[in-house]
């Protein structure tokens, strides 16, 4: 199965499991509502067009805008028309590779109320950097169309965060070593997007773990800077002295979009070691 296949799986499975935005950033609530204005535009051509509208849809043109781009799937999993990279499945029934279970969740997405915009996170392939990076997208079926655009999310939400320390920690408590070969391995358990675990001996004060940058295992995390050059290692430790858990916020490298940004970790003590997880908060 194609990476592209696998992808519109992906969003067909999670039509229904619909997740909020993150508010926090301005710049999304933007793509948001260009993103929704680009439905709306799509969902008027359509209705006043038929099934003519997929070769606009198709095209570059005035549907297609920077990296959103309108797409539509219909109700037995065609790919009808994309803007976008999906264009190669056009035509394509992937319906038949989803398993019994998967079956059942896109029939209960396909119940959703007609005329209404709906929204839901996937995953798919940035066609700028050639990574699969979660995406939001919003949509609305009209009769046994599906009618979708979506914009690409580069930061995780606090929550997620925190809920990746909490099951990286679970696991480091069971089988540590284990776990720290998974997360130097890069498995996709403790590596989310931006989101990341890494892992310090709290006698060597050295990395054990690193879910992003391998080239820091072994390394010296006390004496830890920066791009800014504010010593953060030390200030970590520190930061769960008192009860074994801690935050701090600092300036670090952002693995999906490649620029500093600031990061806010979230601490915990596990054994003799620490574990963290930050989310990029702008």
């Amino acid at each position: 199965m194609t990476l592209a296949i696998r992808a519109l799986l992906t969003l067909m499975l999670s039509l229904f499991g619909f997740t909020a935005m993150a508010q926090s950033d301005a710049a999304y609530q933007e793509e948001a509502q260009h993103a929704k204005a680009l439905l709306l535009k799509a969902v008027d051509y359509y209705e006043k067009n038929g099934d003519t509208a997929f070769a606009a849809f198709s095209r570059q043109g005035e549907f297609v805008t920077g990296q959103l781009y309108v797409y539509v799937v219909n109700t037995q999993g065609v790919m009808l028309a994309s803007g976008g990279p999906s264009v190669m499945l056009v035509g394509r029934d992937v319906s038949a590779t989803l398993d019994e279970d998967a079956k059942k969740i896109f029939a209960r997405a396909l119940s959703e109320p007609e005329g209404e915009m709906h929204e839901a996170e996937y995953r798919w392939v940035n066609r700028q950097d050639g990574k699969v990076e979660r995406k939001h997208t919003y949509f609305q079926r009209i009769n046994d169309r599906i009618l979708a655009v979506g914009f690409y999310l580069p930061r995780a939400k606090p929550a997620e965060a925190e809920k990746l320390l909490a099951e990286a920690s679970e696991a480091i408590k069971k089988e540590p070593k284990t776990t720290f070969a998974a997360i130097n391995d890069l498995d996709p358990r403790y590596l989310q997007d931006d989101l990341y675990v890494f892992v310090v001996d709290l006698d060597s004060k050295r990395f054990v773990a690193h879910g992003y940058n391998r080239r820091l295992i072994g390394t010296d995390f006390a004496n830890l800077k920066a791009p800014d050059g504010v010593e953060i290692g030390q200030r970590m430790l520190d930061a769960i002295k008192k009860d074994g858990k801690g935050e701090l916020e600092y300036l670090w490298r952002n693995p999906v979009t490649e620029r500093n940004e600031h990061k806010h970790a979230y601490l915990q003590q596990v054994g003799n070691y620490m574990v963290a997880v930050g989310y990029y908060s702008r």
